[in-house]
């Protein structure tokens, strides 16, 4: 007897929805920030699009399963999501929808994750796992933004207090000149 398992969960981000859309569904850019999964990688053509086909491996700690996923209702860059081809260890069916809703300040994003599960006494345990990794794709794609931002602005000051060593030095040269 299979068992559903539906939620979402929700959080604003300080950034644009198309950096947020590329970071959530662009496998190759996921694979670096979310700890959620090992490898991720399209089958096929690398291109994300409707009906693209990606594999999925999670870590060993998820018990380092494998499976692919088929991209469906992509509309860059509000939503987009992906559900499992077939099922894999106790999932018989795992799908994720990503929104991502502008609002002043940022973006509300919405991860929505659908599974049925083969056999009801796994049920419990499998939505403690699917709704950690959900909560933490969430926290990690925000220190995700975080750190590019953090950077960004680190650069920036550096390169401000170069210029500004530089004005001093030009500065400097040409008080002895005028001497």
């Amino acid at each position: 007897m299979s068992q559903s398992i539906t939620f979402k969960d929700t959080i604003v981000i300080r950034s644009r929805p198309d950096t947020l859309f590329r970071l959530a569904l662009d496998p190759r850019r996921r694979e670096k920030w979310d700890p959620s999964y090992a490898k991720a990688a399209y089958v096929g053509e690398e291109k994300l699009g409707n009906g693209t086909q990606v594999r999925f491996k999670l870590p060993t700690r998820l018990l380092g399963l494998s499976f692919v996923a088929r991209y469906r209702n992509l509309q860059a860059p509000t939503r987009g999501g992906w559900e499992s081809v077939k099922g894999f260890g106790p999932v018989e069916k795992l799908s994720q929808g990503w929104s991502f809703r502008p609002i002043p300040g940022g973006t509300e994003v919405t991860l929505s994750t659908d599974a049925s599960v083969r056999y009801k006494f796994v049920a419990k345990p499998v939505e403690r796992v699917l709704r950690q990794m959900s909560g933490q794709s969430l926290l990690e794609l925000q220190r995700q933004v975080d750190k590019q931002g953090a950077q960004l602005m680190e650069d920036t000051a550096r390169e401000y207090q170069q210029k500004q060593r530089d004005d001093q030095k030009a500065a400097k040269a040409a008080g002895k000149k005028a001497k």
